[in-house]
């Protein structure tokens, strides 16, 4: 049976897929899903690096503002929804390009990734709910190291269901490895990761918090917050998000408040540290392809590809 071609293009956090899946989709013809966790969720546009409607460039973009912050969207809600937009966009002789940082999502939408039916333990949860980030990870690493490797390690969420999983199957499924599951895929994917220096990378990251803090981001996370998402819901939805209502619930107490540029700074380092960890991920599949950020560069291998 004819498998549907797709383009992943991936990478560490701020180095440049958007405008590289826009570039290849004016090109190609193409129509970009966004395969990150956090730009699933209305309002959470600056902290996300939401693509604008003007970067869009006449793009359709899909998988962007589908859900409210307040409910929780997982990597099997990513995969069922991102199954009918390419059905939809392949449908009108369109290419699909899966876009984003997110590697569980990705290896989950590709078959690279089991994603485990475990439903919520309750009673877990609610154990698990008293204890810090750094107590969460402790326990993680002692049940599975692998996991602890690539895991957001500030996302007491995402530490809370690895957590969950490993309490009920032993560990966190591996990346799929044999050749019958190889054949079962649905797509033919073509996986494009960004590379770029680190010291580039590091480079980027500090402009682009330099960038969020002008367009507004205290303002945002304000607001969201005046709309009802609590600050512990904030907190679970990602770094930028959590350090940002840390630093206004802290503000109340003098001694623990620190001006906006200690913010950015921490900022940083936590970023370039989850940015680290989303490349150990990646590292691990060998079919991705290695490209600096050069559309040229790419569009030989899409040419090919195609």
């Amino acid at each position: 049976m004819h498998k549907p071609k797709i383009i992943v293009i991936l990478g560490p956090t701020a180095s440049g897929k958007s405008d590289l899946a826009v570039a290849l989709a004016k090109k190609y013809g193409g129509e970009i899903i966004s395969a990150d966790s956090r730009q699933v969720y209305k309002g959470l546009d600056i902290g996300t690096g939401k693509i604008t409607k003007k970067e869009m460039k006449g793009v359709k973009h899909y998988l962007l503002d589908v859900v409210s912050p307040k409910k929780r969207f997982s990597a099997s809600d990513f995969v069922k929804l991102t199954n009918e937009t390419i059905v939809k966009i392949v449908n009108r002789n369109k290419i699909p390009i899966v876009c984003g940082g997110t590697g569980f999502y990705i290896d989950a939408l590709l078959g690279d990734k089991q994603i485990p039916e475990v439903p919520p333990n309750e009673k877990l949860r609610k154990e698990l709910e008293e204890k810090s980030v750094e107590e969460l990870f402790a326990i993680l690493k002692k049940l599975d190291p692998e996991r602890a490797k690539t895991i957001e390690r500030q996302n007491p969420r995402r530490l809370v269901r690895a957590i969950e999983i490993c309490k009920a199957l032993g560990s966190v499924p591996k990346l799929v490895g044999s050749s019958q599951q190889l054949v079962d895929r649905k797509y033919e994917a073509l996986k494009i990761g960004i590379k770029i220096p680190e010291a580039e990378l590091k480079k980027r990251i500090n402009k682009r918090i330099e960038k969020w803090f002008g367009q507004g981001l205290l303002k945002e996370v304000k607001t969201l917050h005046r709309k009802g998402l609590s600050w512990k819901r904030m907190s679970e939805i990602g770094l930028e998000y959590k350090m940002v209502a840390e630093y206004y619930t802290t503000q109340k107490k003098p001694k623990a408040a620190f001006d906006t540029s200690q913010l950015k700074k921490k900022m940083a380092e936590k970023t370039w540290q989850y940015a680290k960890r989303q490349m150990t991920w990646f590292k691990r599949d060998k079919n991705i392809i290695w490209l600096p950020p050069k559309i040229s560069l790419i569009q030989k291998e899409v040419k090919r590809f195609l």
